[in-house]
């Protein structure tokens, strides 16, 4: 008999060492850790992961509890867990690196937003597509009567406007495990001010999923005082598979390079 909590093909985690192929490139002293979104698997973040990869970036990508098996699972699993496995990533790659910058899609942004806010000297900076924070959905008010009545409702994944693209995640939005993510929405903007880090956000104009309203809170609570907001006009939610991908993983190339030589580059004065 199969196992049923056996991870769906496709969706491990992953994880690329740096320097690229020769293993020769300087990129490979800085980790970049991608974090999936709710309901969703390292699949959506494999292309910007092999992106960063052949750009010669450390990267690695974890496959957060209760994902990539069964959606009952998730039901299971908590935003304590979810945390936990984003920062011993972190720790994984920091072991190895000089300097970690965190990205995330969607959920997978509010987790990277809440370790900048618990290790704020730690990460050197965020890279956020869609980050979430809240939700004004009319339905979401009827969550914590759902969540007691009915262990799933209908299904977030796959908000992709590119045809021909298919997100690998759940058939259904498990209703337990939501009410543990609007725990970890409410811990994550309790503590926004602590966020420090350079910021780059993503944000579709048009998104199914997430509010466009949530990168502007984000952005208006944050005390980092370098931030840059990219607004996609060609994707919706699971913008990492989207028509603006190319764009997402260019710019996020670019402005990591920028900030590290920022930090090592000393101040003219002590030059």
């Amino acid at each position: 008999m199969a196992d049923p909590t056996a991870v769906m093909p496709g969706a491990e985690p992953f994880a690329f060492p740096g320097g690229g192929p020769s293993g020769e490139v300087p990129d490979g002293r800085t980790g970049v850790l991608l974090v999936h979104g709710f309901t969703g698997t390292p699949m959506s973040m494999r292309p910007w992961g092999e992106h960063l990869a052949a750009e010669g970036f450390a990267v690695r990508c974890p496959l957060l509890p209760g994902h990539g098996t069964r959606w009952q699972d998730c039901n299971a699993s908590t935003h304590d867990q979810w945390t936990a496995t984003v920062e011993e990533a972190f720790e994984q790659l920091a072991a190895d690196c000089d300097r970690v910058f965190v990205a995330g899609l969607s959920m997978g942004g509010t987790l990277a937003t809440r370790l900048a806010e618990v290790r704020a000297d730690d990460v050197a900076g965020l890279v956020l597509v869609n980050p979430a924070l809240l939700t004004q959905r009319l339905d979401a008010k009827l969550l914590p009567v759902l969540a007691r009545i009915t262990p799933s409702w209908a299904p977030i994944a796959s908000d992709i406007k590119k045809p021909g693209v298919t997100e690998l995640a759940y058939p259904k939005l498990p209703t337990r495990a939501m009410m543990q993510l609007r725990s970890l929405w409410s811990a994550t903007r309790a503590d926004l001010a602590k966020v420090t880090a350079p910021t780059l956000v993503f944000t579709s104009a048009e998104d199914h999923v997430v509010e466009p309203v949530n990168s502007s809170i984000l952005l208006a609570n944050i005390s980092s005082t370098d931030t840059t907001h990219v607004v996609l006009e060609d994707s919706y939610h699971v913008a990492t598979l989207d028509n603006d991908a190319p764009r997402i993983f260019a710019r996020s190339t670019e402005w990591i390079r920028e900030h590290v030589a920022a930090r090592e580059t000393p101040p003219a004065e002590t030059r």
